[in-house]
């Protein structure tokens, strides 16, 4: 690989977008994604973001990703580029990077790294980039962010995005760190004491929606956007609860049905509890009268009804995606999930009386509490699941966030973890799709989310290894990290936190 094979590939990329913004500018920034192509462009607020930054008069913004090859760009001495200018990442003012949660800490370095671009904050200096971050882990732990970005914005940065580019437009990059310390939603390591509320975008601003359409993603040509922000509903594991996001926001279903391109053959609906919208049927539908085929991004069980699936149905949709989360009813009821065994059978016959090929159900294992007994009636209720509509279940180990009710909960030891997924999948084998997360790996999110910058520093010294999950140990060893409140006793300094140890159940 050299560099004019990265340039074909972006050439031929964008040539197959649909709604490239381009414009000279006085401020280019480079916005970046700490993931591949795939996913970034999937992401409605990363499109969200370019198409703001692109409104304002003096700024515009090209778009740069995560290589999907960092090896082969570093054995060739690559650097990153930009989709609509292709330059490096080095040759801009300021880099904005979304990052949307802990494990894409990394990509953020291989992509600074790619382009000689140092990477903690205190080692570079008026030369290089200014280094911005937001995302939806700001919502949680923005902490380990802190040694490597200039400025932190926690929460919807639609608004204050615009605010922060008429000051870059007039800054020095030491006077612009300087000017956003103390201001509502920011934080900048070194200068700002304690992170502050996350900011609000303005509802006049909703809703989000794609700016650029294209057939290489995750959501192939799909258009995105949100017919609600936020949630309504108390789930004790979740960042966007009630109590965290200030209820939901609805969106009419005018406005959202105005800004879906004539052209656009694939709608999807994205947001928090989509179907907790109480137009949601009359929406859909007049999406698939329009002949389109339509996406959701979180069915709840108990909103769903055989009018509703037909419509699915009639709209292209061939897997009915929805969540028990919980092991148990007991386990859902802790976890102030009101989802109940009934509605999820209710969703397993609506997939067969309309006609659906499945059920995909989520569930996490290693909540504070769990048992075996809620691990075999889990295993009991997905065989009745099975009997009435094939099943595939997509299994996840809890990681406790940071401003929910259960941040401080310790993670379930991967050994007590691998026991549990290896029952499920020996009990339901040949019967039912298992696709379990890796235990491992999320102990290492775990491990990032529930601590400080230490943990960030970390997870550089990881990167620098390699990356196994040997690395993740030793590091998080050599740079004595310690979840904020699991208890960890000070004898485990000058050994591994160990993802083997017995589990400890905190309250909330």
């Amino acid at each position: 690989m050299n560099s004019w094979d990265i340039a074909t590939q972006i050439r031929r990329r964008v040539s197959e977008e649909e709604g490239v913004l381009r414009k000279p500018s006085r401020l280019r920034i480079a916005l970046c994604h700490p993931s591949p192509y795939a996913a970034a462009m999937s992401s409605l607020g990363y499109q969200t973001m370019c198409r703001e930054i692109n409104s304002h008069p003096g700024a515009c913004a090209e778009r740069a990703f995560l290589p999907e090859n960092p090896g082969e760009y570093r054995r060739n001495r690559l650097p990153v580029l930009t989709y609509e200018g292709e330059a490096a990442l080095s040759d801009f003012p300021i880099l904005a990077f979304s990052i949307a949660y802990e494990l894409e800490l990394t990509g953020i370095l291989e992509m600074l790294d790619l382009c000689g671009i140092p990477l903690l904050r205190q080692e570079r200096n008026s030369k290089h980039p200014f280094i911005l971050a937001g995302g939806p882990l700001t919502h949680s732990n923005p902490a380990i962010l802190a040694p490597f970005v200039d400025l932190i914005v926690l929460g919807e940065g639609e608004g204050w995005i615009h605010e922060f580019l008429d000051a870059a437009m007039e800054m020095g990059r030491e006077d612009l760190a300087s000017r956003f310390s103390g201001a509502p939603g920011c934080y900048a390591p070194g200068l700002t004491s304690g992170f502050p509320r996350a900011v609000r975008a303005d509802d006049g601003r909703l809703p989000a929606y794609s700016q650029i359409i294209t057939k290489h993603t995750v959501l192939s040509s799909m258009f995105l956007i949100e017919p609600e922000r936020g949630c309504s509903r108390e789930c004790a594991y979740c960042v966007m609860r009630c109590s965290a996001s200030g209820g939901m926001r609805l969106v009419p279903p005018g406005k959202v049905l105005s800004l879906i391109p004539e052209n656009a053959r694939r709608v999807g609906l994205v947001g928090a509890a989509v179907t907790d919208h109480p137009q949601i049927a009359e929406l859909v539908g007049a999406i698939v009268a329009g002949g389109r085929e339509i996406g959701i991004s979180s069915l709840r069980a108990d909103r769903v009804n055989k009018e509703f699936v037909r419509l699915l149905a009639q709209g292209g949709y061939r897997t009915l995606t929805t969540a028990a989360d919980g092991t148990s009813q007991r386990m859902r009821s802790l976890m102030r999930r009101t989802t109940t065994e009934s509605q999820l059978m209710r969703a397993a016959e609506l997939v067969r009386s309309c006609g659906l090929q499945r059920l995909k159900l989520y569930a996490m294992t290693g909540l504070p509490g769990e048992t075996m007994e809620d691990i075999d009636e889990f295993i009991r209720f997905s065989l009745e699941l099975c009997r009435i509509a094939p099943l595939s279940l997509s299994i996840s180990p809890f990681v406790a966030k940071r401003n929910t009710p259960l941040d401080g909960a310790s993670f379930e030891p991967i050994a007590s973890q691998t026991a549990k997924l290896s029952k499920i999948r020996s009990d339901l084998k040949g019967k039912i799709e298992v696709k379990p997360s890796s235990a491992r790996w999320a102990w290492v999110e775990y491990m990032l989310s529930q601590s400080g910058e230490s943990a960030g520093l970390a997870a550089m010294d990881a990167w620098k290894a390699g990356g196994s999950f040997a690395s993740w140990k030793k590091a998080f060893v050599c740079r004595d990290v310690r979840p904020f409140r699991s208890g960890m006793p000070t004898s485990l300094k000058a050994e591994a936190p160990n993802p083997d140890s017995a589990h400890q159940i905190l309250k909330p």
